[in-house]
């Protein structure tokens, strides 16, 4: 039996969460109710007040309480629910959260799961959902659920929703819990012991984080199986802007041994507008934490927009390629490789610990190569030029005359981190 925290506004969303705990409560698992209201009469009783959550973020309710104001009350509330969620998190009281809500509710619900690890169960249902969620989510695994009605009232539709969303927190706890001893037995089954070998051993072995796009999947294929025989765990991010932002989360967090950091196309999106940018960060993460790294221009010939309607009339007469019909891509120029060179040295130029660039002369995508459309030499002559000028004297740089797909620049990049990661022990 999985206990699920059911978090929100009870005072305005009160009859909604209420339904949700029934639902949970008929597949067989407790509910915990949290308030984060702050301005009416609690609906439903919580199990934790929202005098608690408040205190959490160091707020005086009855000040709250007496401006009436609404906005001041979610962000209190957005201080304190992460503070008090990611306390019951660490005292093993919860297995699941779940919350419902309009603007308000989403924000105090997604920060309250923004504080738990990555793998607990997560579930927003939120008006929000269907639209771009990336300040909600941030870099944290919350599943958002478009509530397609206004969370206003049960009716047919809204009913059928929060079945379904407890219906899925309920699972993902539940998956959580399979691998634990059967209710009343003090041994786990064969099959339960054999799984929690398996995951056991598997987090065992050291982390290597690793970029990849779709112009890149061979490079970063190749390279991942190598360095999986040498007994390292490799976790592969989209370089889609949140891709580069979770890797770089991950890397500050402390677990990574090791950076596979081949597609920093999300620099050109940065640099130049495009919709796939990871932050002015980027790269700082294991250069700043000595985190053993390779790095190369993956991508850096393309700069990412979704449909033709959504490049701006600014780049017109540019060079373009529709990747699909939802991303349309654009090469980079000679002066905006140049840029980005500089960009990538000063960011390396940051390291504390081992890294090694490698220069891929042939191209920097599939796309780049000699006969496809972003073939273009002056401009990742451009790009390495400009990094290697300003990139620190002992920062080694290998260039070999192959593509970025190519086996042997893969293996390479394989090899040198091992090397890297080896020198960082001795």
């Amino acid at each position: 039996m999985a206990t699920i925290a059911i978090l929100g506004t009870m005072d305005t969303k009160g009859e909604e969460h209420a339904f949700v705990a029934e639902q949970i409560r008929q597949r067989g698992h407790r509910v915990l109710i949290i308030d984060v209201g702050a301005l009416e009469t609690p609906k439903l009783p919580p199990d934790i007040s929202r005098l608690e959550v408040a205190a959490a973020a160091g707020v005086d309710f009855a000040a709250l309480v007496a401006k009436r104001d609404r906005g001041e009350a979610v962000s209190a509330m957005s201080r304190g629910a992460p503070v008090v969620l990611a306390k019951l998190v660490a005292e093993k009281r919860i297995d699941g959260v779940i919350s419902l809500g309009g603007g308000g509710g989403t924000a105090i619900g997604t920060a309250a799961m923004r504080a738990l690890p990555v793998g607990f169960p997560k579930v927003m249902v939120s008006t929000l959902a269907s639209g771009n969620t990336a300040q909600y989510v941030g870099v944290k695994d919350i599943v958002m659920i478009p509530s397609i009605v206004d969370v206003a009232g049960l009716n047919r539709i809204l009913r059928q929703i929060l079945t379904n969303a407890a219906g899925a927190i309920c699972g993902m706890a539940e998956s959580s819990l399979a691998a634990r001893p059967a209710s009343g037995s003090t041994e786990p089954s064969t099959e339960q012991a054999q799984r929690r070998l398996d995951s056991e051993r598997a987090t065992d072995r050291p982390v290597i984080v690793a970029s990849q796009f779709g112009n890149t999947t061979a490079c970063v294929d190749y390279a991942r199986k190598l360095l999986e025989q040498e007994g390292y765990e490799v976790l592969v991010f989209h370089a889609t802007g949140v891709g580069g932002r979770t890797m770089e989360s991950l890397i500050e967090s402390g677990m990574v041994a090791g950076v596979l950091d081949i597609t920093t196309t999300e620099w050109a999106d940065e640099l130049v507008g495009g919709f796939l940018g990871a932050g002015p960060t980027r790269l700082e993460a294991a250069a700043r934490h000595g985190v053993p790294a390779i790095v190369t221009p993956g991508c850096l010939d393309m700069v990412n927009f979704y449909g033709p309607d959504s490049v701006p009339a600014q780049f017109q007469g540019r060079r373009f390629y529709q990747h699909n019909p939802q991303v349309t891509l654009m090469r980079t120029t000679p002066e905006e490789c140049a840029r980005l060179g500089l960009i990538l040295a000063r960011k390396l130029n940051l390291s504390h610990g081992p890294v090694t660039v490698l220069l891929p002369q042939r191209a920097l995508s599939i796309i780049s190569a000699p006969g496809q459309p972003f073939h273009d030499p002056a401009a990742d002559q451009a790009l390495f030029g400009a990094l290697k000028a300003n990139l620190r004297r002992d920062i080694e740089v290998i260039e070999m005359d192959c593509a970025i797909n190519d086996p042997p620049f893969a293996e390479a990049c394989a090899r040198a981190l091992l090397k890297n990661m080896s020198l960082f022990r001795g």
